[in-house]
Parts: C-alpha cells; sequence; structure tokens
C-alpha cells in the first residue's frame, strides 16, 4: 500500500475563464488568450527569418526581390484567416456527432446559445486548422506571386513555438485531458469524469496511487497530455525545424518534416489521451474498449487516423519537393 499520493491535484486557483466572475471580461478564456502568443510568436520568428534572407526570391530576371515586414503581415494574417475557419468547420462538422451542424450550417459561426448566451466559438479542431491554413497559405502566394513552398517553410519553422501555448491553454482550461494513470506526474483534473468508487479496479487503482476514496464517486489522476502535446509537438519539433532550417537541401523540406514530425509524435501521445466520448474509436480491435484506459494499441482514435494521413501527406510531399527541385536545377543546368 502506498503511504504516499503519487498523483498530483490540479491547482483549484486556475480557472479557465482568466476573469472569473467579472463581466464581460469573465468570458475572456485563456485557450483564446494563447492564439494571440502563438501567432506574435509565429511573427517574432517570421521576422528573424525574413532577417537572414530566407524569404529573399531571385527572378527569373536575375533581380533579387526582397521580403518585407509588411508581406509577412499580410501573409500572417490570411493565414490566420483561414485557420480559423478551417479549425471551426472541421470541428463542428468532422466531430460533433449531433449532426445539428450539417442540418443548420449557419450555426457554425454562429456565437450565440439557444438561450441568447454568447459563448463565443467553442471547438476548434488543429487538424482543420491545419489545411485551413495551408490553403490560405497557398491562397497568398499565388496571389502574390511569391514561392510557395519556401514560404509555407518558413511558416511551419515558426509554427511549433506558437503551437505550444496553445497546449497550454488547453491545460489551463482542465480540457483536453488524458486517461487514467498511476505515474505519479498523474493530474486529477475537476472536470474528469468520475468513477463509482464501489468497483474493485477503481479501489485498486485508487490505492495504487495513493489516493483516500471517501465519497461514492471518485476522481482519477490523469495524464496530462496537453503538456506532452505542448512539449512534443511545440518544443521538440521547433527545436528540430529551427536546426534544419539554415540546412534544408529544398524549398518544401521542412514543410514536409514538419508534416511527418507532428504526425508522429500525436499519433503516439493519442494513446495517453482520452478520445472524444461521443466518437469512441474509428479502428478498435475490441469495440467495447474503455476510452478512459488504452487497453490495445491497435484501437485507433479520429485524431490517430488523420495523424497517418498527415504523415502520409507529408512522405509525398517529401519525394513532390525533392524532385521539383531536382528538375528545376537541371533546367537551370541546361540552359
Amino acid at each position: 500500500m502506498n503511504f504516499l499520493p503519487l498523483y498530483i491535484n490540479y491547482p483549484s486557483w486556475i480557472k479557465p475563464e482568466i476573469f472569473p466572475g467579472v463581466p464581460v471580461l469573465g468570458l475572456i478564456r485563456w485557450y483564446g488568450l494563447m492564439y494571440i502568443f502563438a501567432f506574435g510568436t509565429a511573427f517574432i520568428i517570421l521576422k528573424k527569418l525574413l532577417k537572414e534572407g530566407a524569404l529573399d526570391e531571385t527572378t527569373a530576371g536575375g533581380t533579387l526581390k526582397k521580403a518585407t515586414e509588411d508581406d509577412i503581415f499580410s501573409f500572417i494574417a490570411t493565414g490566420i484567416v483561414f485557420l480559423l475557419i478551417g479549425a471551426r468547420v472541421f470541428s463542428t462538422l468532422v466531430y460533433d456527432t449531433t449532426g445539428i451542424y450539417w442540418k443548420k450550417p449557419w450555426l457554425i459561426f454562429w456565437p450565440f446559445n439557444s438561450s441568447g448566451q454568447f459563448t463565443g466559438l467553442a471547438g476548434m479542431s488543429y487538424h482543420g486548422g491545419f489545411i485551413g491554413g495551408l490553403l490560405g497559405m497557398i491562397f497568398w502566394c499565388k496571389k502574390n506571386k511569391r514561392k510557395t513552398l519556401r514560404w509555407i517553410d518558413a511558416m511551419v519553422t515558426a509554427i511549433p513555438l506558437g503551437y505550444t501555448f496553445g497546449r497550454l491553454g488547453n491545460f489551463l482550461n482542465g480540457e483536453l485531458y488524458g486517461r487514467i494513470t498511476t505515474a505519479p506526474w498523474g493530474i486529477i483534473f475537476p472536470q474528469a469524469d468520475r468513477f463509482s468508487s464501489s468497483i474493485k479496479w477503481v479501489q485498486d487503482f485508487a490505492n495504487q496511487c495513493g489516493l483516500t476514496v471517501t465519497g461514492a464517486m471518485v476522481n482519477l489522476p490523469r495524464h496530462p497530455s496537453q503538456l506532452y502535446e505542448a512539449f512534443f509537438e511545440g518544443l521538440v519539433l521547433f527545436a528540430i525545424l529551427w536546426l534544419l532550417h539554415k540546412k534544408k537541401p529544398f524549398d518544401g523540406f521542412s514543410s514536409a518534416i514538419y508534416t511527418i514530425g507532428y504526425g508522429v509524435f500525436r499519433f503516439f501521445i493519442e494513446y495517453f489521451r482520452e478520445p472524444d466520448s461521443d466518437i469512441g474509436y474509428r479502428i478498435a480491435s475490441d469495440t467495447n474498449a474503455p476510452l478512459y484506459m488504452n487497453t490495445s494499441l491497435l484501437n485507433i482514435s479520429t485524431g490517430q487516423v488523420l495523424c497517418l494521413l498527415m504523415i502520409a501527406g507529408g512522405t509525398a510531399l517529401l519525394v513532390f519537393s525533392y524532385l521539383l527541385s531536382k528538375k528545376q536545377k537541371n533546367a537551370i543546368q541546361s540552359k
């Protein structure tokens, strides 16, 4: 029997609202604020790449076409608009299981509930934001006649560090927590589902954690999967891309590494993160497998399916970019 608690209580002073109880300001949540930090960080990184000349281009006539701060501001702004649209549309049409958004699509961007209370646009999907942001960047590059892969390479170098703030926002909101765990860094999230303390396995699990059960329902420690994602999909992926950005062999290389890297990291972290209860597993070796506990590596969530598609897409982009670069080099040499 454990005499010391092997878990961490989620700090009671942290609330999803930054100013709880304050009129109007009480609607501002940590996750929304972190969007501002994320976009600001992306701008700072792109500005540094701008100074390094990573976004400068040489025209067909041999003239150097330098990028400006106005260019990167416009580039980011366009990407943000498309990202938010994609994230919201994907969240409502793919992850929502009620079907209401398919029947009433105007509700996708309606920030009020049925009672007329302002709720904001709760619910954003990373993969939807990925697709939307990608389309936005392509649109901007085509409109402004810029090298698409070069500009996207710069953006993906900046994205992971900003993404770190997003996952920290999820943690501060006390949402997107992981599965139950006996690891000493497991955290008891106040909004997590509780289990009946009369069940034998729940009693044994609580005992392993050194958790004293006093009521009919017990809240068990969970993986802080938001922090896992902030570290691996944010800091680690940023470090990899930053170290490679000056050594990339061709345009599109960084974009491919980002897409593959994020897909790999997120795929494995999904084993620690609890899937949405209303969706469950997309692929399951056991259809009765619980969501709160990982019982098989063959139980695949929606997020993992999308990550596999990212890995495949990133690999295809790597091959395409290499062949395109080789073709361009051969064309130059033949002149």
